[in-house]
């Protein structure tokens, strides 16, 4: 049976080689993870809140900041979570706060199947609206413009 330990093969001085799957770095490669972000959109009608990369602990602050900036806005709330690409309990949360907050159902659009995972185990996804198509966002802004005139 393979090793897959991550532990350098029986009988080699490398100890750089590996033996397990195909797809995994050399032991002792660095992993490089995909720095989340998260940015609010605040329309006329809705407020879509853009998630990417890794949401994690890292974001905490920023995720705070994001969900009271929405909760400010008064409007209903899209989590567009397309780009995620790894979710911890922080995200967790902060859909968890957004979705106990909102007068009207937060609707999670293009969630990756990770999170649907995370969602549908901690219970959160009952409390939104998942949503597998982009209803489109509201690019009008609050003053009822749709930005600065384009030349």
């Amino acid at each position: 049976m393979p090793d897959v330990t991550g532990l350098p093969a029986s009988g080699t001085s490398d100890p750089m080689t590996t033996v397990g799957s195909p797809q995994s770095p050399p032991f002792g490669t660095p992993v490089v993870s995909d720095p989340g972000s998260v940015h609010v959109l605040v329309g006329s009608a809705r407020t879509r809140i853009v998630l990417s990369g890794d949401i994690d602990a890292d974001l905490s602050s920023d995720l705070l900041e994001a969900a009271a900036e929405a909760e400010r806005a008064g409007l209903p709330i899209d989590v567009d979570g397309q780009h995620v690409t790894f979710m911890d309990s922080s995200g967790v949360a902060f859909l968890a706060r957004l979705s106990t907050r909102s007068p009207e159902r937060v609707r999670a659009i293009r969630m990756p199947p990770t999170v649907r995972f995370l969602l549908e185990v901690t219970r959160i996804g009952q409390l939104l609206d998942i949503v597998d198509e982009d209803p489109g966002s509201d690019m009008t802004l609050p003053d009822g413009t749709t930005g600065p005139p384009v030349s």
